[in-house]
């Protein structure tokens, strides 16, 4: 029994002390990273929105999305220069469902709005 105790610690201690430790390095091409930034701002322009109206002026432009954002004051509203006119948006949708759903509730208000897709 004394002689298999003794089997037995040494074969646990052996374990431990032929144990092998390392380091990880990974080399990752630059391009990558590149690559990564390029598919990040890629990403950020697909989403609908809603534009509301669009008028020949920057203070009609902005008149107009002051009474956006007093009647929708959840969505996120902006004003684009499209020469030759100022268009008004509210709202970024990841998918046309959820646009089409905001869309009928900003139409009751304006009726003129309509759905954008997203720009690629």
């Amino acid at each position: 029994m004394k002689t298999l105790t003794y089997i037995l610690l040494f074969t646990f201690s052996s374990t431990f002390v032929l144990a092998q430790t390392g380091e990880i390095t990974i080399d990752q091409d630059e391009k990558i990273e590149a690559l990564l930034e390029i598919y990040k701002s890629a990403g950020s322009s697909g989403y609908y929105t809603i534009q509301v109206g669009f008028v020949s002026s920057n203070q009609k432009a902005n008149d107009l999305r002051s009474l956006v954002n007093i009647d929708f004051p959840n969505l996120s509203s902006r004003v684009d220069f499209d020469s030759p006119t100022y268009r008004v948006k509210v709202g970024r949708f990841k998918t046309k469902l959820e646009g089409e759903r905001k869309l009928q509730e900003v139409r009751r208000k304006y009726p003129a709005a309509m759905l954008l897709k997203p720009k690629k």
